[in-house]
């Protein structure tokens, strides 16, 4: 008889079942323990394929729309990444498994701690830390190979663009209503070019760093 699929097998399966076939962003995601980023109420959902809340109103996001995110930014080894929100780490840490560096932005501090934690348990040391506002992106560190957006834009983010290499992506949802569509912005000699790929939903990016109590 054969073994039962783990948890972990099968949501692999599920995001090949739903089109994700980079090897390295399958494997980034084998590796990185997704139960770490969860609250501990939701432990048992860490493997379903769903977001998940987390504090400050924020969630971490369904297993095939990061995989797919991931995908559609084409990382390469040499390349370094901005990733806009920070959130549970759990993004940030799949990214740090593709790139030479991921520089992350996140507008609540205790999110951004956390997840900083999380990070050196995994023994992740590429990545970048900025408590501030996600719309101004890293002027000081860009220009950027890939910028990755994860929180809904409500209008094209022509600052963010600006940061971008010639020939760098960057995927974001965008939209100002309860849904909103992934986009995929690719740096031209004359410009963007933009793809379209598919309806998602997220929370929206606030200007701003958040105050807590």
């Amino acid at each position: 008889m054969s073994e039962e699929p783990t948890r972990l097998e099968r949501l692999l399966n599920t995001l090949k079942d739903q089109g994700i076939t980079d090897k390295k962003v399958l494997h980034a995601m084998e590796y990185t323990p997704r139960d770490l980023f969860v609250p501990e109420l939701f432990l048992d959902r860490s493997w379903e394929d769903s977001a998940i809340p987390i504090n400050c109103g924020q969630t971490i996001s369904q297993p095939y729309i990061v995989a797919l995110m991931t995908q559609a930014l084409k990382i390469e080894g040499r390349h370094r990444v901005l990733e806009i929100g920070t959130g549970s780490g759990y993004q940030t840490a799949v990214l740090s498994r593709l790139a030479r560096y991921v520089y992350t932005i996140e507008r609540y501090r205790s999110l951004m701690v956390e997840a900083e934690i999380r990070h050196k348990r995994l023994m992740l040391e590429n990545i970048i830390y900025r408590f501030g506002d996600g719309w101004e992106g890293w002027p000081e560190q860009a220009p950027f190979d890939r910028i990755l957006v994860t929180a809904a834009l409500p209008e094209e983010p022509t600052l963010l663009l600006s940061q971008l290499k010639p020939k760098g992506i960057m995927v974001g949802p965008q939209g100002r209503g309860s849904t909103q569509r992934l986009l995929r912005y690719t740096k031209t000699v004359d410009g963007y070019e933009t793809e379209d790929l598919g309806e998602v939903r997220f929370v929206p990016l606030i200007a701003g760093v958040a105050r807590e109590s």
